[in-house]
């Protein structure tokens, strides 16, 4: 049997607390809500631990070590909301009530951005409020999903199990964006490693080379002169005030496209051409398709309506042009059309997902089809981004295999011509 003391109130309306023997936490909520108590706070007696040492012939001084695990970044990231949310769940299906699991997530926390928000969610659900709306108040940390999930759940009284749900949907998304990075990191490598290589090339060590040989009068090859050129221009870039004005036009130019990229226009457009690019279009497309049958189907279950439910996928899907045919579809079915039809009509969804979605209008099932069809479209999802790991690469290394062989025929070709005697190439 363990100790635990509580908060409650009673039928009266009084406060009260005390302290209580149960197996777990569980049975001893139960006794208490049995005795007409309804628990705000739980907590098992223990002894905290410190680490002492004896000073002065027996005094003990206790050493707080805390202090020093509390190291990391001032941000919030999406791997702490996922270890929070699991967290959470974990405490709500044990039977803690609301209050007591934020609490103890809080003590738990190392991290300083995390403790200081679980703090600040402590303090609002303390004072009454709901858990959806303190974490409103954190919208760059909590997605709209998140906040309606958990809505959701604080309204139909189902918290723990849309949480679980949310812990499910968060784990997934960290696993594709995990994925991503692991398809990007070796391009990447690759990429930087040969634009390196190029450049000290082709600035310094080409001229060198070719200097001796065009100072004999001889004419030289074309693609010698191409590169000769490209080397002049790219040294120039460094060493001359119009090169630092060139870079500086760069730099801008680069600033203008990435904001042009977030305005409205832009950002439709970018995302458009992003699904059109060969083997990448397709990944991203099976992604979000994965992430609308997921979503939609959470939402559902969770009883929120269609309508409500498809403004909150819109924004999950992480391309603004589905995002706009979501929108379209969403203002068909506010006319009175099924969801199928119009989710047909745009072209951007998998006849699989249609025809899932029009046997589960059908049917009355459509938040468990749309759960089970997401596992398979996952499936599709971690398929594609091994393709694209396997193509991406190779494509990337026979373009820079590409671009070192000119450089070589290029360096070669006037030293074969003095060598033979060919003249002019």
């Amino acid at each position: 049997m363990s100790q635990f003391s509580y908060k409650a109130v009673n039928q009266s309306g009084g406060h009260v607390r005390g302290t209580i023997e149960a197996i777990d936490r569980r049975s001893a909520v139960a006794t208490l809500t049995d005795n007409g108590h309804f628990v705000t706070e739980l907590a098992e007696e223990a002894q905290s631990l410190s680490v002492t040492s004896s000073v002065n012939g027996g005094e003990k001084a206790s050493l707080d070590l805390s202090r020093f695990m509390r190291f990391g970044s001032r941000k919030v990231s999406s791997k702490d909301v996922l270890a929070m949310t699991t967290q959470l769940s974990t405490a709500l299906q044990a039977g803690l009530p609301l209050l007591n699991g934020l609490k103890l997530i809080h003590e738990q926390q190392h991290k300083a951005a995390m403790k200081e928000m679980l703090g600040e969610l402590v303090n609002a659900v303390s004072s009454g409020q709901s858990l959806s709306e303190a974490m409103a108040k954190h919208e760059k940390i909590f997605s709209p999903l998140y906040l309606s999930m958990i809505r959701v759940g604080e309204t139909g009284g189902i918290l723990e199990q849309t949480t679980a749900q949310l812990a499910g949907i968060l784990n997934r998304d960290e696993k594709i964006k995990t994925n991503m990075k692991n398809a990007s990191a070796y391009p990447i490598f690759v990429l930087c490693i040969g634009l390196a290589s190029v450049t000290i090339i082709i600035t310094w060590i080409l001229p060198t080379i070719i200097g001796t040989i065009s100072e004999s009068g001889a004419l030289l090859p074309w693609p010698t002169r191409i590169l000769l050129g490209i080397s002049g221009f790219t040294k120039a870039l460094f060493t001359k005030v119009y090169g630092w004005i060139i870079l500086a036009l760069i730099g801008a130019g680069v600033h203008y496209l990435i904001r042009w990229t977030r305005s409205s226009e832009g950002k439709i457009k970018w995302d458009t051409f992003k699904l059109r690019i060969p083997v990448l279009g397709s990944v991203l497309r099976t992604i979000a398709v994965g992430r609308f049958a997921r979503t939609l189907g959470a939402l559902t279950k969770g009883g929120v309506i269609i309508l409500e439910a498809l403004s909150v996928v819109r924004d999950t899907l992480g391309n603004e042009l589905l995002g706009r045919e979501i929108d379209i579809v969403a203002e068909k079915v506010k006319r009175g059309e099924s969801l199928a039809e119009p989710l047909s009509e745009s072209g951007y969804f998998p006849p699989l997902l249609v025809q899932i979605v029009s046997i589960g209008e059908q049917t009355g099932k459509l938040d468990e089809l749309l759960l089970n069809a997401a596992d398979t479209f996952d499936s599709e999802a971690d398929s594609a981004i091994n393709r694209f790991m396997a193509i991406f690469p190779a494509l990337l290394i026979l373009l820079l295999a590409l671009v070192i062989g000119f450089i070589i025929a290029a360096t070669l070709l006037p030293i074969i011509a003095m060598t033979v005697g060919g003249g002019v190439l």
